[in-house]
C-alpha cells in the first residue's frame, strides 16, 4: 500500500466519523406525526406540572386559612418573614419559568402544524429547551417535594426525546 492510499483511507475514515459524529446526520428521519406526538406529550407535560403547581398552591392557601393547630403538634416554629419572602421568590421563579415553557411550547405547535418540513421549527425547540433548564435548575434549587421532582422529570424525559428528534442536546439530569 503506498503512502498515497494510506492518506486517502485515513481522511474517509476521518470524514466518515464526523459525519457520524453530527447530530441529525445519518439518523432516520422521523415522520412529521412522530414528531407531532413527541410536541404534545411536552405539551401534555406542561400542562399537568402547571395543574399540579395551582393545585398545590391553592391548598396551601386553604390550610394558611384555617386556625392554627398547637405550636407543639408540629414540634416546629412559625416560618419568619425572611423565611417566606425567599419561599415565595423561589416559587415566583418557578412559575415564571413554566409560564415562559408553556409560552414556547404553544410557539412550537404554531409554528409545527402549518410548516410542512418539522425541520423548520429547530429554533422553536432550542427555545423550548432553554426554557426548560431554567425550570431544570429553579427544581434542584428549592425544596418543592417528590411529587414535583416526579413530575418534572416525566416532563424533562419527553422534552429530551423531543430534543433527540430535532438532533439537539437534551437537558441535564
Amino acid at each position: 500500500m503506498t503512502v498515497k492510499n494510506m492518506i486517502g483511507i485515513a481522511t474517509l475514515a476521518v470524514l466518515a466519523a464526523v459525519a457520524f459524529l453530527q447530530p441529525g446526520l445519518g439518523a432516520q428521519p422521523l415522520a412529521k406525526a412522530a414528531v407531532g406526538e413527541k410536541i404534545k406529550k411536552v405539551e401534555d407535560g406542561v400542562d399537568e406540572f402547571r395543574d399540579y403547581l395551582e393545585r398545590r398552591g391553592e391548598n396551601a392557601k386553604s390550610a394558611a386559612a384555617e386556625p392554627a393547630a398547637p405550636a407543639r403538634r408540629s414540634g416546629r416554629r412559625p416560618a419568619t418573614e425572611s423565611q417566606k419572602a425567599t419561599a415565595e421568590a423561589k416559587k415566583d421563579d418557578l412559575d415564571d419559568a413554566l409560564g415562559d415553557l408553556n409560552r414556547s411550547t404553544n410557539r412550537l405547535r404554531r409554528r409545527f402544524d402549518p410548516s410542512d418540513n418539522w425541520q423548520e421549527t429547530r429554533t422553536q425547540v432550542e427555545r423550548v429547551l432553554d426554557d426548560g433548564r431554567r425550570i431544570n435548575q429553579a427544581v434542584a434549587r428549592g425544596r418543592y417535594g417528590t411529587e414535583v421532582a416526579r413530575l418534572w422529570a416525566l416532563l424533562r424525559n419527553n422534552i429530551n426525546d423531543l430534543a433527540r428528534a430535532y438532533g439537539l442536546t437534551p437537558l441535564g439530569v
